[in-house]
């Protein structure tokens, strides 16, 4: 699954070019101009956070604190604010890092893959979750049950790995084809019933447990 970036910047022609170039290197990018914006969009559960200082509303500052209880993931300061005490002030708020514009994409990727690979590996000691004796490996992307694999696809994979980082939360097949292939994928989210058929088959065979519940009318959820 392609890392989700969250661009935030009330410069189009700014978050244009840089969802362009992220999209290029592999990632899926995410756009929001304003904070109101920003935090109706963290529902899509981004790996990294671009964040603009100066922002129409709430200035990044600000927005980054609110939101920092709820997020885990690298947020870098995007500004033109270059003195010592700005810089200071951004990390207090719960930054991560600050680049100073003007910056070269290859600075920006390059700092972007650093933070990735430092959240990834802090979050390794806490790759396995357990449910009703199955484990999930986030870090392997296996799935095992007393010991032995059960192999899935990639996308099947993908699948449960969502649904059991979300235990407990329904969500639709259109929500879940956005935020498990990404906003620009070509497709149909028809498919999301097919895998869900799928995973239920290979998980009763082994385990003669059901994990995904079906609430008619709303969607999908991972039973707790």
């Amino acid at each position: 699954m392609a890392y989700k970036i969250l661009l935030a910047d009330d410069e189009a022609m700014l978050t244009g070019v840089l969802s362009e170039y992220l999209k290029r290197e592999g990632y899926t990018t995410i756009v929001a101009d304003n904070s109101r914006e920003v935090i109706d969009k963290l529902g899509l559960s981004p790996d990294l956070i671009l964040l603009d200082i100066n922002m129409p509303g709430m200035d990044g500052l600000e927005l980054c604190r609110a939101i920092r209880d709820t997020v885990s993931c690298p947020i870098l300061f995007l500004t033109a604010r270059i003195t010592e005490q700005d810089k200071i002030r951004g990390l207090q708020a719960g930054g991560d890092d600050y680049i100073t514009k003007p910056f070269s994409l290859a600075e920006l990727s390059a700092r972007i893959e650093a933070h990735l690979r430092r959240d990834e590996r802090q979050n390794r000691n806490t790759s396995l979750v357990s449910s009703h004796g199955l484990i999930v490996d986030l870090a392997g992307r296996r799935v095992e049950w007393e010991g032995a694999e059960i192999r899935f696809s990639r996308r099947e994979y993908e699948v449960i790995e969502f649904l059991v980082m979300n235990q407990g939360q329904i969500f639709d097949r259109e929500r879940m084809y956005e935020l498990i292939w990404g906003l620009d994928a070509e497709g149909d989210s028809k498919v999301i019933k097919e895998h869900i058929r799928k995973i239920r088959q290979k998980l009763l065979e082994v385990t003669g447990q059901e994990f995904i519940e079906t609430i008619w009318g709303m969607g999908y959820r991972w039973k707790k």
